[in-house]
């Protein structure tokens, strides 16, 4: 594969669905560059969404059509309003299609281990002989706390009106 031409697998990139899109950019290096390139994810983007959505998404110069794609996939799936979703094994807190905060994962940790990669405190489930990071739903918990504290001021100026 590394013998064909760039130009030949750009064109085949091309007749491709966003899904097997990604898929390709897992290949290897050449290939996850040229499975990056912004006219692709353009094309794809004005596909799904149209000429008049993707004139008003068009990214600025930090984003690409890529990173723009995935978000309003995302809104699609999720919606626009504030959600926690598991993605995979990943937990993320998202609003109006943008990752706004990781808050960990429910992979399986090496058998003995108290810790996981990132220190949290694990449990064990004997039924499964997994381990899951006890940390996601203290930082759900803790999250939706910080968010009622928040808008405690809010709520406070609606009923005083």
């Amino acid at each position: 594969m590394e013998s064909l031409p760039e130009e030949l697998c750009f064109k085949i990139f091309c007749s491709l669905d966003h899904q097997s899109l990604v898929t390709a950019l897992q290949v290897c290096r050449k290939w996850k560059v040229l499975a990056s390139a912004n006219p692709l994810w353009s094309n794809l983007f004005r596909a799904r969404w149209g000429e008049d959505r993707a004139a008003f998404y068009d990214p600025a110069n930090s984003k690409s059509w890529k990173e723009v794609y995935e978000v309003q996939d995302r809104c699609d799936r999720v919606g626009l309003g504030l959600k926690i979703i598991g993605e995979g094994g990943e937990y993320f807190i998202i609003h109006q299609g943008e990752i706004q905060h990781h808050l960990g994962s429910r992979t399986p940790c090496p058998s003995g281990s108290k810790r996981h990669q990132n220190g949290e405190e694990l449990t064990h489930e004997e039924a499964s002989g997994r381990c899951r990071c006890r940390g996601i739903l203290d930082r759900i918990l803790f999250f939706i706390g910080d968010l009622e504290v928040a808008s405690m001021d809010a709520k406070r100026r609606r009923v005083l009106e």
